[in-house]
């Protein structure tokens, strides 16, 4: 099956994501799936629990603790389990349960036809699975949830989870909640600005350059975030973003965490203040703690005033 269909990192036209997913009820079945790295099964259990606890009924793929080098088992499976979960009727949420490295080796091997036809429904993962969220935007049309991943420590450690991270998580997840303003701690570029959210985290946007997925920030709010990267490396994959005109006509810029990544903030104030839009750092979003939940692809508003990013999302939008 191609992987080419019309769109290209700088045009004019930019993705109409029509649909929103209905959040999640108590009582609801989501799957936990593994499409990237190798999963902790201590983690994982820890992780199943806290969901469990909130009244879901969780499954799991069926090779979500396969192991093939750096990867949860071979590219057919992972993409398997991913696909077997949302075209199954009964679930309600797809759940990845950790990022590393692997998820853009899937894209091709998805029928996509077959998970549109499945309908809306919450995919939850970051990191490398910013991967599926591009391409979910592309190929369904639909927000995704940015946030933090069960079996991570951030949520599955053995002292429980982070309690903003999973208080935020909870609200983000579940019908009638309301999340907070995702708060950062600099304003790097002053203004207001309101669209669509989408990016995710840096090296998986440079990876995609180039390809059907590639990002296209025109007249969106544009999150990147990353960790263990040099300042230099960061300097250089957003280098690539703006070559690539994947920034061109972005309404606003947002920056999350940037763990043990040193500090990047000048050099991507340099970068970036040029584009003269609204432009926030020090957001806690991507890695590390507390780790804020946020849904690409729905429209926000950047507020330098309070150095916020205030979410829109409406459950009389999402599906029934």
């Amino acid at each position: 099956m191609s992987e080419r269909f019309p769109g290209g990192a700088g045009g004019d036209a930019s993705v109409t994501v029509r649909s929103l997913p209905r959040r999640l009820r108590p009582g609801d079945t989501v799957a936990l799936v593994a499409p990237a790295g190798p999963v902790d099964p201590v983690l994982l259990e820890h992780g199943t629990e806290l969901l469990t606890g909130l009244g879901l009924r969780v499954v799991h793929g069926a090779s979500i603790l396969a192991r093939e080098g750096y990867l949860a088992g071979p590219d057919a499976a992972r993409a398997a389990d991913l696909q077997d979960a949302w075209c199954d009727p009964g679930v309600a949420a797809v759940v990845c349960a950790r990022g590393g490295y692997g998820t853009t080796r899937l894209l091709g091997l998805l029928d996509w036809d077959a998970m549109a036809a499945a309908g809306p429904k919450i995919l939850l993962g970051s990191s490398d699975i910013t991967a599926l969220h591009r391409a979910f935007a592309d190929r369904l049309g639909l927000a995704t949830l940015f946030g933090p991943m069960p079996a991570t420590a951030t949520i599955g450690g053995p002292e429980g989870p982070e309690p903003a991270t999973f208080a935020h998580l909870r609200e983000a997840l579940f019908e009638g909640g309301t999340p907070a303003p995702v708060t950062g701690d600099r304003v790097i570029v002053p203004g207001r600005a309101e669209g669509p959210l989408t990016g995710g985290n840096l090296a998986l946007l440079a990876a995609l350059c180039g390809t059907p997925y590639a990002l296209r920030g025109r007249g969106r709010i544009v999150l990147l975030e990353d960790v263990t990267e040099e300042p230099y490396r960061i300097d250089r994959m957003v280098t690539q973003l703006l070559q690539a005109g994947c920034l061109d006509g972005a309404a606003g810029i947002v920056l999350g965490s940037w763990v043990d990544c040193g500090d990047p903030l000048p050099m991507l104030a340099e970068r970036l203040a040029p584009l003269g839009v609204p432009v926030l750092a020090g957001l806690p979003v991507g890695h590390g703690t507390p780790q804020m939940s946020v849904w690409l692809e729905t429209n926000v508003a950047i507020v330098a005033e309070s150095c916020s990013l205030l979410g829109m999302f409406r459950d009389s939008d999402a599906a029934t």
